[in-house]
């Protein structure tokens, strides 16, 4: 396969920029610590593994290609982000909550799934991206499972390392001052990203 070293720089610099899924890692891991949020990490990737693959099939290109499928899957998106800015909005402290659902793994697991797999432009990114690293002459299915393995795998990497930054400030977000106020910027993150994603268009 050629330039397998570009599409890493690329996937790289995609994971890195901010987005809703990182946002999410962030909270998850001021809250919950590093450990306690790489279920969410692993939602994000998995999402990203299922988005890759339902790209690749005919069923993204039906997606692509219809008006009314996009436009669902873009407000139903935008609508479950603006309701983690109301939970972002609300947060008090950033400590563990092992009496609350909310703590529990599968629960951060399912939200982070949720974001990755309510993104049409996740979708789109592959659709667009994918296809210029494969080579055509080659086989199909082992070029595309070594991209969408790559491409999981760099966001378990990245993720973690930002859930692993966020996790050293915990100590001074113990407090119920500090932690209202990165509550508040994460719900207005998870708004603005909301809003975005209801007014985008293909």
């Amino acid at each position: 396969m050629g330039n397998y070293g570009l599409f890493l720089i690329l996937a790289t610099l995609t994971v890195l920029s901010p987005g809703p899924g990182v946002v999410l890692t962030i909270s998850n891991a001021l809250r919950h610590g590093w450990s306690g949020s790489l279920p969410g990490v692993c939602g994000i990737a998995l999402g990203a593994f299922v988005v890759a693959g339902i790209s690749a099939s005919s069923v993204g290109l039906i997606l692509a290609a219809s008006a009314t499928a996009f436009t669902f899957l873009k407000y139903a998106g935008a609508l479950y982000l603006l309701y983690l800015g109301i939970k972002m909005w609300r947060t008090k402290r950033f400590l563990p909550e092992p009496s609350t659902t909310s703590s529990r793994p599968w629960r951060r697991f399912i939200e982070a799934l949720s974001i990755q797999l309510l993104n049409p432009k996740a979708g789109f990114f592959f659709l667009a991206v994918f296809p210029q690293f494969i080579e055509p002459g080659a086989d199909y299915f082992d070029q595309f499972f070594l991209l969408v393995s790559s491409y999981g795998l760099l966001v378990v990497l990245v993720h973690g390392a930002y859930a692993l930054m966020a996790n050293g400030a915990r100590s001074w977000l113990s407090t119920n001052r500090a932690a209202g106020i990165v509550g508040k910027l994460s719900g207005i993150t998870f708004f603005c990203f909301g809003v975005l994603m209801a007014t985008a268009s293909k």
